[in-house]
């Protein structure tokens, strides 16, 4: 075995051009030709071997989640930006189709994002400054009105006297108010940081996503890989596109029903609540469940009876139930089916590490994931052709 391994190596040289042929060097090269390949060795690895590459992985993905946590300031508004820029993928495309230059159909989307989310702004300023006057009076009448059935269940050892004295009175409440002022100010300033990020990742990804998606497509060398990227490109943004414009439509229709149900069932700043309704809808399950029970309260608090009192509440929530399981799938059909556990936990896990914008963020990016596993691991599918 030494010996053909001993010509192997010599004719690899002289075909290389390192020795000169001769009729030696001819002879040689023939006998290596006419030998049987080298076996190849398989390295066994025990136990242990297996226990540190798995140990290995597991601190590097430790180590990232780490990452992903503490750069939170400048991955969410990147983060939102390239889901939203995805989203507006689909009106991108025909933009550009009706001869709107990158950067004006980049400018104009972008602007469009920004003008929206002033307005909601705008229009939400009244209702939220009339919540933050008649905060304590809220507190007081949420107070009295809850204390009734407080005072039922005996293993919470609630009294009046523990909402007039100690860390949960009015007057408590009130002394904290300026800490939790003290803490939005704070937050504030990240928060302008983060919306400029957003505006200029946005912008910015607009404006560049036709050479984005080049890049990304040329990085693969063969053929079928760049017919894969070019596949899950497009699949990605219009399920994204179309996922969210016809969510859109729907919860714009759940708030404005939500409008009319707090207006008609006596509760405060209806327009506010609709937009709440419109707003958590796009978090499964938990937006659901925390809007039912803030409505809820709202009419135990708004009405002396208690069954009068839960009407808005039943209402959303049948109103809520009827769009997303009879009107939603026949609109969408069974083209975005998402495993409702993996989204759960999707939701859970991202809220735990970006708060809020996560628990947003979690059904977008658990969709893009689904979307890149099917069509990476569905062979059946048409694939599309590139010109030769």
């Amino acid at each position: 075995m030494g010996i053909a391994n001993g010509i192997r190596k010599q004719a690899d040289k002289i075909r290389l051009g390192e020795r000169h042929t001769s009729a030696w060097a001819r002879t040689l090269q023939e006998a290596a030709e006419e030998l049987p390949p080298a076996p190849m060795r398989r390295v066994e690895k025990d136990g242990l071997d297996v226990s540190m590459a798995w140990a290995i992985i597991g601190i590097f993905c430790i180590l990232g989640l780490a990452a992903v946590y503490m750069m939170s300031l400048i991955l969410i508004p990147i983060t939102l930006a390239v889901v939203v820029g995805m989203i507006l993928g689909m009106a991108a495309e025909k933009l550009s189709k009706m001869g709107v230059p990158r950067l004006a159909n980049a400018a104009i989307l972008s602007s469009a994002v920004a003008l929206v989310i002033v307005l909601l702004i705008n229009s939400l300023a009244g209702p939220m400054a009339t919540l933050a006057n008649e905060g304590p009076d809220f507190i007081e009448r949420t107070t009295n009105r809850v204390m009734p059935y407080l005072e039922r269940i005996e293993w919470l050892h609630i009294t009046p006297a523990t909402f007039q004295s100690g860390p949960m009175s009015i007057n408590a409440l009130l002394e904290n108010t300026g800490n939790v002022l003290h803490v939005v100010t704070t937050n504030l300033t990240p928060a302008l940081v983060q919306g400029l990020i957003f505006f200029a990742a946005l912008l910015l990804f607009l404006a560049s996503r036709a050479h984005l998606r080049k890049t990304i497509i040329m990085t693969f060398r063969n053929r079928p890989q760049r017919l894969a990227a070019i596949r899950v490109i497009n699949a990605v943004e219009q399920a994204l596109g179309f996922y969210f414009a016809t969510a859109s439509m729907i919860y714009i229709a759940l708030g404005v029903v939500m409008t009319i149900i707090a207006y008609a069932g006596g509760l405060s700043m209806p327009v506010l609540w609709g937009f709440f309704a419109f707003l958590s809808s796009f978090v499964p399950y938990l937006g659901i469940t925390m809007m039912t029970f803030a409505v809820a309260i709202a009419g135990i608090i708004a009405h002396d009876g208690i069954i009068i009192g839960l009407i808005p509440a039943a209402a959303f929530f049948t109103v809520h139930l009827v769009m997303e399981n009879l009107i939603f799938p026949a609109v969408m059909g069974r083209r975005l089916e998402i495993n409702p556990f993996i989204v759960f936990l999707a939701i859970i896990f991202w809220t735990w590490m970006w708060g809020a914008v996560g628990a947003m963020l979690a059904l977008p990016l658990s969709l893009i994931v689904m979307t890149i596993i099917d069509e990476l691991l569905i062979e059946e599918k048409p694939q599309p052709q590139l010109p030769k």
